[in-house]
């Protein structure tokens, strides 16, 4: 497997670049994130490098194998696709076309069980968002520490983590008005900081409603 790729950027499309090597003696068409492909658009002429693995993508027909060659701007972000693709009906296609958002997001999601915001990916609907929030929920930490890190201030300045909108849209689907939703879950997230999850934070708001 060809772990990393350096070399001269010739081309970058919507969802690809084009990376000479050798003097220009061999160039790589290398499938990207349509984020990553976006940054490099004016490194054109510049040397940079991918962290890279392949896979083998079937015909329409299934008659034959073909090689794709796909980077990424780190290790880490190569090693959460890898995870990303572990989940089912999650390939190395869709997940490529699915990564519109920047990654430490993306986990972010999975890691507040946030299936709206999965949602809004490319190919991800209700069912395969749930599906790769039960897949890989307690996986992606580490992946997203630094959204993470953004989102817990946030909630100690007045903001609500993805968790706790989720919360507040459950409370509105169970007849809660708007404004009574985000009392009642902000006053939840007062009496016990630590609720992580949409489900915990729903539970504390309803025990704290006739206090």
């Amino acid at each position: 497997m060809l772990a990393r790729l350096s070399g001269i950027l010739e081309a970058a499309e919507e969802d690809a670049l084009t990376i000479s090597t050798g003097g220009g003696a061999f160039a790589f068409i290398v499938l990207t994130p349509r984020t990553l492909a976006e940054e490099m658009a004016d490194r054109v002429g510049e040397s940079v490098t991918l962290h890279t693995l392949t896979y083998l993508e079937a015909s329409a027909q299934g008659a034959h194998m073909t090689p794709r060659l796909v980077g990424f701007a780190s290790a880490e972000d190569r090693a959460f696709f890898e995870l990303f693709t572990t989940v089912k009906g999650v390939g190395a296609k869709k997940a490529l076309k699915a990564m519109t958002a920047p990654i430490p997001e993306i986990a972010l999601a999975i890691a507040e069980r946030n299936a709206r915001a999965l949602q809004q990916l490319p190919n991800i609907g209700k069912r395969l968002a749930e599906t790769v929030i039960a897949e890989l929920h307690g996986k992606v930490e580490r992946f997203a520490a630094g959204e993470i890190i953004e989102a817990k201030g946030a909630v100690g300045a007045g903001g609500l983590s993805g968790a706790a909108q989720e919360a507040i849209a459950a409370l509105e689907r169970l007849g809660e008005t708007s404004g009574d939703a985000e009392r009642m879950v902000r006053r939840a997230l007062e009496v016990a900081e630590d609720l992580g999850t949409p489900d915990e934070i729903l539970a504390a708001a309803y025990g704290l409603r006739g206090d």
